[in-house]
């Protein structure tokens, strides 16, 4: 299971009822909170999230619109009496802003609470079910995006096969492990003969504020759903550039060059009240791309 839900959809100021970036991100074993922009306690509420479940926060970039929601909603954690472990990843600098508001306001945390610096490219999170790495964007600010693979299932067995070929169950797991059948006999089997592929691991990469940076498509291709920041339309590609965002269809050639499976467009300039041309500019590079809708879950 590898789902995205949007929390916030627009840039640097909530306006038209659009709230700064925050997404949840449901996985097997747990939720993920990629940003937490101003409100994003709120939206958590008005989607029903449920928040026990979020273990792992991880912010791309200490601009406020990715990260100003960290503090309220850690303390509303503590108030609440959490008493499970949270990690949250982030640039080396935020656990200064995080302590000097703890330290101010007198608050203690009642659970424990881990801080992950991020410095470098690589893996951040390995759990039973799932990985997220991360990757540097380009942005005016140090800024990092991050991808969430499901980890390969094993192969189902096909009882009906070995049943016919009279395989004893301790032979299962080799099977589920992808490995041939050699009888005692020396008899062999061919694993496909007696298992079926499971379920395609899925993965989801949540590109962040950058430029136009094709050094992202290795990173994100033959992602099955990719989130890139779009907070202009094409006819502002030279104001988007000078502040190092992205347009609409400038998102829409990188889904296309890393030959992903679907692309989502997000972080609207507040400047829009309607952001349908934003999808429609897209889709003209790459058809299968959606608005990241507040409140919407996409299934990967």
């Amino acid at each position: 299971m590898l789902a995205v839900t949007i929390l916030g959809n627009n840039s640097a100021i909530p306006a038209f009822g659009r709230h700064p970036t925050a997404q949840i991100i449901t996985t097997a074993d747990d939720l993920l909170m990629f940003d937490c922009g101003e409100g994003s306690q709120i939206q958590i509420l008005n989607y029903r999230i449920k928040r026990s479940r979020i273990n792992h926060i991880f912010i791309s970039h200490l601009h406020g619109d990715h990260y100003f929601g960290l503090i309220g909603l850690l303390n509303s954690f503590a108030l609440l009496g959490r008493i499970q472990p949270l990690h949250v990843y982030g640039p080396p600098e935020l656990i200064e802003v995080i302590n000097l508001q703890f330290r101010i306001s007198n608050t203690s945390l009642p659970f424990t609470f881990t801080f992950h610096p991020i410095e470098k490219a690589g893996l951040l999170l390995e759990s039973k079910s799932y990985t997220v790495e991360c990757f540097p964007t380009q942005h005016r600010i140090e800024c990092w995006g991050f991808l969430v693979r499901e980890k390969r299932q094993p192969r189902k067995i096909n009882i009906e096969k070995t049943s016919f070929y009279d395989i004893p169950t301790s032979a299962f797991a080799s099977l589920q492990a992808g490995e041939d059948y050699v009888a005692g006999d020396g008899a062999f089997i061919k694993n496909e003969l007696l298992t079926d592929e499971n379920v395609k691991a899925k993965s989801y990469a949540f590109c962040a504020d950058t430029i136009y940076d094709e050094a992202l498509v290795p990173i994100v291709q033959h992602a099955d759903l990719v989130y890139h920041e779009s907070t202009y339309p094409a006819a502002l590609t030279e104001k988007a550039t000078e502040r190092f965002h992205s347009t609409s269809k400038q998102a829409a050639t990188i889904a296309l060059k890393a030959n992903v499976g679907r692309l989502l467009i997000g972080h609207f300039s507040a400047k829009f009240e309607v952001i349908e041309q934003f999808g429609t500019e897209a889709r003209e590079v790459f058809p299968n791309t959606e608005l990241a809708t507040e409140g919407v879950t996409y299934l990967v």
